[in-house]
């Protein structure tokens, strides 16, 4: 697929802000923000590339398998590959203005020496948003793991279901300390559009979260007043009880996946999982989310939303009907948007690894045991191990009925328990296993199978966004 426009642009990004319910350029011209988020590079995610469990047990047992030199020269490549120039001029020739980055705190800072920073991260960073400038493209950097775990999830590479970061004050402080370090160095840096200081935080008491965000935006605005801040919601960017009166400069964050994209037996027009879904119900569903904005007068930004693709025609070509409806929403409602997400092994990417790929024929035995057991949450599907997952939620119903977990209550607290986190754990062991006897140089190979070239693009899915990206300038 030929991508025009591929020229860099010339013409330096200025500064973003806040004015009212819209976000302005240096000029008072409105911006809208318009384009992914960067899912499983500097913060990795199992249904993104592939493996099971968090992010730490995966470099755990990859280490182990292909030793210290294979694992530095996998994930050297991988991280240069993710994510290059050919992938920021194919974004811009869309008409993609800005990226959200998320990254993991592992990057800057090691559990048994906190506080220290590593240069190493802020450079991954630093090449990152020069590559994006240079296109014209916008970044916004997005805390998405933090240290503890800010929510109880895969993706803040949480092992556990507990959220610790909301319980012990030292995680917080490392934190705060991070961010301080983050607006340092890029204070005077307009190619960076603003902070997105911690995704998905889920405060089980809603007693924390409202007094870490002040002292946070206290520290960051002390060292850097100009940036904006976009800030997530409680209980996974949905609850917003927590603010009152907003922040200077700060744009309040809600994601907005729609439940005919993400479930695996849906259509739309039409049902998921026994409720009717049209565009009237998915404009409501997005009104309720950003009330919270509309009330206060602050800008909308959907930081996460979009579908999940099945290869099933029919489910597919329906979930880009919803995202067409989607786009509409917002553009009619002048809300900004980040889809979720850019590159990946073929579940919701934009760019994506082709079967033939060397690294999914590597990792094809783990990928089949993922499907029989169904460890991914997202995406994943529990149909091979019904008999297993039946009997538990028939118990837990009948001797606790009136047991409702955080966030979502038993449906989801089941699943992340027993399929998500202790079939996981021996699963992602099984993934280790398929890198025994790959040498340093096969290593670094297999990496390469990430970069744009080595990947399929969605063309339906450039097409729908090019559509709505050319409305949207004219």
């Amino acid at each position: 697929m030929s991508f025009p426009h591929d020229q860099a642009s010339s013409e330096p990004l200025g500064w973003i802000r806040t004015d009212g319910d819209r976000l302005v350029g240096e000029s008072g011209q409105p911006v809208v923000l318009r384009g992914f988020g960067l899912g499983g590079w500097m913060n990795m995610e199992n249904f993104i590339t592939g493996y099971p469990g968090t992010e730490s047990q995966l470099r755990a047992t990859m280490r182990r398998a292909l030793g210290d030199e294979g694992y530095e020269r996998f994930f050297t490549r991988f991280l240069h590959d993710f994510f290059a120039d050919d992938d920021a001029r194919m974004l811009a020739s869309l008409g993609v203005n800005c990226l959200r980055v998320p990254f993991n705190y592992r990057h800057f800072e090691d559990d048994d020496r906190p506080f220290e920073l590593k240069e190493s991260g802020f450079q991954l960073l630093d090449r990152l948003i020069e590559t994006c400038a240079r296109h014209g493209i916008y970044t916004i950097l997005d805390l998405h793991a933090a240290p503890g775990a800010q929510n109880h999830h895969w993706h803040s590479d949480n092992p556990t279901h507990v959220a610790s970061f909301w319980v012990h004050r030292h995680f917080q402080d490392r934190v705060v300390h991070l961010w301080e370090a983050l607006a340092e160095r890029y204070r005077n840096n307009p190619a960076v559009a603003g902070y997105n200081p911690l995704n998905e935080p889920a405060d089980e008491s809603g007693e924390v979260i409202g007094p870490f965000y002040t002292r946070l935006e206290r520290a960051i605005r002390a060292v850097d007043p100009r940036h904006v801040l976009f800030l997530d919601g409680n209980r996974y960017a949905s609850d917003f009880s927590v603010f009152d009166e907003p922040f200077d400069q700060a744009v309040y964050t809600a994601h907005d996946y729609s439940l005919p994209g993400i479930a695996r037996d849906s259509r739309y027009p039409g049902m998921a999982r026994g409720e009717y879904f049209d565009r009237d119900v998915v404009e409501q569903t997005f009104l309720r989310r950003t009330e919270f904005m509309r009330r206060t007068g602050t800008p909308i930004w959907i930081g996460e939303f979009g579908p999940i693709y099945t290869g099933e025609q029919a489910r597919d070509e329906s979930c880009l009907l919803l995202l067409r409806d989607q786009l509409e929403i917002y553009r009619e409602h002048g809300a900004s948007w980040s889809l979720w997400t850019y590159k990946d092994i073929g579940r919701q990417g934009l760019a994506y690894l082709p079967a033939e790929s060397s690294y999914l024929q590597r990792i094809g035995p783990s990928l089949a045991q993922k499907t029989r057991l169904g460890t991914d949450s997202w995406g994943g599907s529990d149909a091979e191990v019904r008999p297993v997952m039946e009997p538990i939620e028939k118990l837990i119903a009948t001797e606790f009925p009136d047991f409702y977990p955080y966030p979502w209550g038993q449906r989801q607290w089941i699943p992340l328990l027993v399929r998500h986190i202790m079939f996981a754990e021996p699963a992602v062991e099984a993934f280790g296993s398929c890198f025994e006897g790959v040498t340093p140089e096969q290593a670094e190979e297999l990496a390469s199978c990430f970069a744009l070239t080595a990947c399929t693009t969605r063309t339906e899915l450039a097409d729908v966004l090019r559509d709505d990206l050319h409305d949207h300038e004219h």
